[in-house]
Order: C-alpha cells, then sequence, then structure tokens
C-alpha cells in the first residue's frame, strides 16, 4: 500500500476510535478566530470598493457596510472568511470560481452548489 493508502487508512481508524470514544489518542486541531477584524482595513488592503469587495467574496454589500459602520459584528464563521480573505485572497477567489461543488445530504438527496460570480 501507498503511504498516502496507510495514511488514510490510519487516520479513517483513528476516527473511527474517536467515534466509539476513544479519545485518550486522538489529536486535535485548535484554531484562534479573532475576536474583532477590521473589515475596512482588509478591503482597503485588496485596494476594492464594498462594491466589489461584496461581489468578489459572496458577501452582501449592506452587510460589508454595517461591519464597517460597527452596526454589526461578523459572526463567528465570517471573522474566520475573512481572515481567510485577508491571508490569500486570491485563493479565495480561485476556489469560489471553480465549477460547481455536489455533495449528498443527509438524506442522500443530490444538491449542486454553483459557483460563485465575481
Amino acid at each position: 500500500m501507498s503511504k498516502i493508502g496507510e495514511s488514510l487508512l490510519r487516520g479513517a481508524k483513528e476516527a473511527l476510535a474517536y467515534a466509539k470514544g476513544n479519545k485518550k489518542n486522538a489529536k486535535t486541531h485548535h484554531i484562534k478566530i479573532p475576536d474583532k477584524i477590521d473589515v475596512s482595513a482588509i478591503r482597503e488592503k485588496l485596494n476594492m470598493s464594498q462594491d466589489v469587495f461584496a461581489a468578489s467574496f459572496g458577501l452582501k454589500k449592506r452587510t460589508v457596510e454595517k461591519w464597517e459602520q460597527g452596526h454589526r459584528k461578523p459572526t463567528d464563521a465570517a471573522r474566520a472568511y475573512l481572515t481567510v480573505i485577508s491571508r490569500d485572497p486570491q485563493g479565495v477567489r480561485d476556489a469560489l470560481s471553480k465549477s460547481p461543488v455536489s455533495v449528498r445530504s443527509r438524506s442522500g438527496v443530490r444538491k449542486t452548489h454553483h459557483k460563485a460570480k465575481a
């Protein structure tokens, strides 16, 4: 078996053990989502207007405005997404411009997520 195959098999076995309650040898990864994020600084670093920033990353312009004006605070997920945008804006644009992604829901129904429009 290849090294990749061995690694996948080992990971699957670890996941199964974890799911069964064996958390003793489990490797966990903790991420730190910033408590505060300066949306206007990220946008300005990218030299984008609010319209272009929102359209480029699948956000609503009004949401960006409310974040920047301090009327709303980005959720944890939004702060994580904005952090990724700040660190690798081209990577985010590349990921969003790929072909539709098909996933199966828990009920087995196939759903297609279409690529974001820039």
